[in-house]
């Protein structure tokens, strides 16, 4: 197996990964409305997911660990992403925010701040900002 060989491997494990996260948050009120959906066929895409992985993803979401950037503004582009899930709908339901919440911490975030993060996410999501204005604005 060659270096790019296990490059490969684990880039591609951490955004099937990431896209669990997302389909967590999608899945959490217990329905996965149109908009979700095309949401989640968008991004599975752009992570190279296919659509058996995508199937398998989408039946057992928590077979997935959550895998925790190193770098800050990696955890800034994951949190965009699921944010936007939160908000595929228009609706930020409860379930939904909550787990939010909870994948702030499981993305590395310091445990006290992850409302204030959470919210601020959801905040500047809710207000149109693209994926550079929301990591320039933490």
């Amino acid at each position: 197996m060659s270096f790019s060989d296990l490059f490969t491997s684990g880039f591609k494990q951490r955004n099937r990964d990431h896209f669990a996260a997302i389909v967590r948050v999608a899945l959490s009120d217990g329905i996965v409305t149109d908009e979700e959906k095309a949401f989640l066929n968008r991004t599975a895409i752009n992570l190279e997911i296919d659509d058996a992985e995508v199937a398998e993803i989408m039946a057992n979401p928590d077979n997935y660990p959550i895998n925790p950037p190193a770098d800050e503004k990696s955890r800034l582009e994951r949190l965009y992403d699921l944010t936007r899930m939160v908000y595929a709908d228009n609706i930020a339901d409860e379930e939904e925010v909550l787990l939010l919440n909870r994948l702030v911490i499981g993305l590395g975030f310091n445990t006290e701040d992850s409302s204030a993060i959470a919210q601020k996410a959801l905040t500047h999501v809710a207000n149109g900002a693209d994926e550079d204005e929301f990591v320039a604005a933490f």
